[in-house]
């Protein structure tokens, strides 16, 4: 048995490949948080004697097109960046704006890829109007979200019951399977392949950027949480709300880092809406003084906003570990207590930093460790998970599971979730060719 690597320059090659019903494993940018690519023949266990395919989607032709309603329709190979550039010169933009840009959004889909957008427009997977998508006999095949979702098993009723109570979050311990679309939409790759998908946008408005400068959230977070509670009300005026702490700020460049030892909170403002949320949320907060509110120039607030991620993805890299980090979401009467646990998981003496979608309740703690630290991490990632559990939340928001958080998902499955992925398996992957390590096989 060998891995082989193969990248596909054309459908009709993708199409060749999936009809040889080979395993295989499918990744585009290489972006992913939760798959370690220079790890990847270690953690994706193959004991069959067949070959194992790693699938490089990332050459396929590319296409975009406008349509009268405002939709984007993209097929192949394109990137978050690349559509904004496009929709740009449209006078449109994208309601998602995932951290990195060079991703492409039909892996995005795939893993319900969210974003810092998130707070004003919901999450991707509420955007996608219809997709395409290669079985595993290389049909291509159309799903529209105007039709419920169906399926034999006899387990989708019960999911779907299981499911209402994390409807409202950004998504669930497993994927939403309630309309047509949602078959491709956040399984990973297990199911199909997404070729083209049709995705709502909205009109390029102007838009101000500020931040509030913060005290130390490991030493008082009451003004944090007044800014979280103050933004809820107004969804359709603020478009983000981001937390950089002062650690992240150690990730930059000294000319870059905002405040001193401070943490940083971002507001993403619909320009036409500013006076109104400087009156009613910014003058209002009685924990920030008002000298501590900046206006930052567009294109700051995203080199600030993505470098720290960057940087630490480049550092885990260079320290040879693979990144420790969290993707959780809480409800709000529960986003006190999963602070507080980040709190208390700031004691055991390795370096860290918290950023992400504060407004969401949804935010990445990140161990910077050693070698030698990583187990001590871990451990503390096990109590945070079980917390969530017992707290309802969500474990892993945003950014998907794929192979480095499996063993923390599975509590969150139960006889309902576990049966509806053998069946469709079963069903749209009869020769488990789709990423048979993946979540949704059976056996894990």
């Amino acid at each position: 048995m060998t891995f082989i690597t193969k990248t596909f320059y054309s459908e009709q090659d993708l199409i060749s490949h999936l009809k040889a019903h080979q395993a295989s494993f499918y990744f585009s940018s290489k972006t992913s948080t939760v798959v370690p690519y220079d790890k990847l023949e270690s953690l994706l266990p193959w004991k069959k004697e067949s070959d194992f395919y790693l699938c490089d989607l990332s050459k396929l032709p590319s296409h975009m097109e406008l349509l009268p309603n405002g939709n984007l329709v993209l097929r192949g190979g394109v990137s978050w960046e690349e559509a904004k550039k496009f929709l740009r010169s449209k006078g449109r933009t994208l309601k998602t704006s995932p951290t990195e840009q060079l991703a492409l959004i039909t892996a995005g889909i795939a893993t319900s890829c969210t974003g810092e957008r998130c707070f004003a427009f919901g999450n991707m997977r509420s955007q996608v109007v219809r997709l395409k998508y290669l079985d595993f006999n290389g049909d291509e095949k159309e799903l529209n979200k105007e039709n419920d979702f169906v399926s034999n098993s006899t387990s989708l009723k019960s999911y779907n019951n299981d499911f209402q109570f994390y409807k409202n979050f950004k998504n669930a311990p497993y994927p939403r399977f309630e309309k047509e679309t949602d078959l491709m939409i956040g399984t990973e790759g297990q199911l199909g392949i997404v070729t083209e998908v049709e995705i709502e946008t909205t009109p390029n408005e102007p838009v101000t950027y500020v931040f509030l400068l913060l005290p130390r959230w490991e030493e008082d977070m009451t003004p944090h949480l007044e800014i979280y509670h103050a933004v809820q009300s107004h969804r359709d005026s603020i478009i983000s709300c981001e937390l950089l702490d002062s650690n992240c700020m150690n990730y930059l460049k000294s000319d870059e880092r905002l405040g001193l030892n401070q943490d940083v909170i971002f507001l993403e403002i619909k320009s036409n809406a500013f006076e109104k949320i400087y009156g009613e949320v910014l003058c209002s907060l009685e924990k920030t003084a008002a000298e501590n509110v900046f206006e930052i120039a567009e294109n700051k607030f995203h080199h600030v906003r993505a470098g720290v991620p960057r940087a630490i993805f480049e550092e885990n890299s260079k320290m040879g570990v693979v990144k420790v980090g969290t993707d959780v979401q809480v409800t709000s009467d529960k986003f006190p207590d999963l602070l507080n646990f980040y709190r208390e998981a700031s004691k055991i003496g390795v370096r860290y930093c918290l950023f992400g979608h504060f407004g969401d309740a949804h935010l990445h703690y990140n161990y910077m460790p050693k070698k030698e630290e990583t187990q001590k991490c871990l451990d503390e990632f096990q109590e945070l998970y079980d917390s969530v559990y017992h707290w309802k939340g969500s474990p892993f928001a945003e950014h998907g599971i794929g192979l480095i958080k499996q063993k923390y998902i599975k509590k969150f499955h139960g006889p309902n979730q576990i049966q509806l992925f053998k069946d469709l398996k079963k069903e749209h992957d009869p020769y488990n060719q789709f990423f048979p390590q993946g979540f949704m096989n059976g056996e894990l």
